[in-house]
């Protein structure tokens, strides 16, 4: 069982990444064992591929070789099954051009609209990479709905639920959310591993 750690005893970790939604996301998790994420001020490497883990790499390896400062770096999807997982690694991209209103017009009239979201997140530091993924299953709503999180979280359900991400607290989603689990995963890693060389 993770124990929280003590939360006067802060270590910082650098987040490639400016989206003020997936640090406040992360830190939701990684604070509560005394980790804080701070995002890095440098251009995050962005490299052409149909794998989230090759693309998370390259970044985390192109941002230490520049600060060599621990780090991590956090890729995500929304991999739709009718539209052979289409936007996949290129969710980001797809949703600053066509955005949630573009992804329900591709999947008008289909019925089956199976999905799931997938999360990695790379650690680096001078002894380590490490690799860790969060994957949930869900759906595609009708339309849109909610207006917590980010992305594509209006239109996706994930299983069991009748809610969007964006309908749930940030606590909820946390706990059922393919990077809360990739979270999860790196806090419980890092603290069992490495939580001793930043004393």
């Amino acid at each position: 069982m993770l124990k929280r750690e003590e939360k006067e005893h802060k270590i910082t970790i650098l987040l490639i990444s400016t989206n003020k939604h997936k640090v406040e996301e992360i830190n939701n998790i990684t604070a509560r064992y005394g980790v804080i994420v701070v995002p890095a001020n440098i251009r995050k490497m962005e490299i052409q591929s149909d794998n989230l883990v090759e693309i998370a790499l390259m970044a985390a390896r192109s941002a230490y070789s520049s600060l060599r400062k621990p780090l991590i770096v956090e890729d995500a999807g929304l991999f739709i099954k009718e539209l052979n997982g289409f936007p996949g690694p290129y969710s980001s991209y797809v949703y600053r051009t066509i955005g949630c209103k573009g992804i329900l017009k591709l999947l008008e009239g289909i019925k089956r609209r199976d999905a799931y979201f997938k999360s990695v997140i790379v650690y680096k530091d001078e002894s380590y990479e490490m690799v860790f993924e969060g994957l949930t299953e869900g759906e595609i709503a009708y339309d849109i709905r909610g207006s917590g999180g980010f992305g594509f979280d209006p239109i996706f359900i994930p299983k069991g639920y009748n809610k969007t991400f964006a309908e749930m607290s940030l606590e909820e989603k946390n706990r059922l959310s393919h990077r809360g689990k990739a979270v999860k995963k790196f806090i419980e890693w890092f603290i069992e591993n490495r939580k001793h060389a930043f004393k």
